[in-house]
């Protein structure tokens, strides 16, 4: 079977993306992880089917590296940008994904705006924050991310009796200056560390609100920068959350499986 897609990063979180409006291309987890493999196959974190929807501009079906489904902030705003560049849309597009609908938006310079569903429970505990941002992610503190040992740490987390039994996504969080946080992040999925993860660095930015940073936060990331805004609520929920970052097409070819 030969299958025609794009590849896309967006801050060095990577996908593999296939259009598929008609319908014609269905993957098993063995087959999506062989896609993956950056041996044996064309290598991402994640594999991305963009499609038809009845009513939205598309339906957006997100596999993580291991075949198991999730919400993927990162990949959502590279496959607004291959929506806009096959033509499904014009600066503006509602799409259906994992977790539901989100609104996504194109500014200049290949920046991809994403509006995330808001946060309505924080819980934190004496080791950090837990939430929910489409994936779960429990968020840590540390005073250096640059040689914290994230797989190591984030694997114990991820697969912590308080996690069972579906584990979470870890972040290590660095607080800096300006207004501006560092963020490195153990992927569950694709269980290893991910240059940059979509919807962890929202969790981390909110999670950094509770310490006095503010809208919009500034993040960094070992494949990039990103930055993210929202409103605190008085109850301690999060409304009108954005996404915002570059995603970029890499190159396209030919798949044989």
């Amino acid at each position: 079977m030969k299958i025609p897609f794009q590849k896309y990063e967006a801050t060095g979180n990577d996908f593999v993306i296939v259009d598929n409006r008609k319908g014609a291309y269905s993957f098993s987890a063995d087959q999506v992880k062989k896609i993956c493999d950056r041996k044996f196959g064309v290598g991402a974190d994640g594999l991305i089917l963009i499609e038809k929807h009845p009513t939205l501009d598309f339906d957006l079906i997100y596999f993580n590296s291991d075949g198991s489904p999730s919400l993927c902030g990162n990949g959502s705003r590279a496959a607004v940008k291959m929506a806009s560049s096959l033509g499904m849309i014009n600066g503006h597009t509602l799409f259906n994904a994992y977790d539901g609908i989100h609104e996504g938006e194109l500014l200049p310079n290949s920046i991809v705006r994403l509006k995330m569903h808001d946060v309505k429970e924080v819980k934190k505990n004496n080791e950090g924050v837990f939430i929910n941002t489409g994936s779960p992610h429990f968020i840590q503190e540390v005073e250096s991310t640059k040689n914290f040992p994230v797989v190591a740490e984030g694997k114990k987390i991820r697969y912590s009796d308080t996690f069972k039994p579906n584990g979470t996504n870890v972040n290590f969080v660095e607080l800096l200056s300006d207004n501006t946080i560092f963020v490195r992040t153990y992927e569950r999925g694709v269980e290893d560390e991910t240059l940059s993860c979509g919807t962890g660095v929202t969790a981390a930015a909110l999670a950094s609100s509770l310490r006095a940073y503010h809208s919009p936060i500034k993040i960094k990331t070992l494949g990039g920068e990103l930055s993210v805004e929202f409103k605190s609520g008085q109850d301690g929920s999060f409304t009108d959350i954005y996404l915002i970052g570059p995603a970029k097409k890499v190159f396209e070819g030919i798949l044989e499986l």
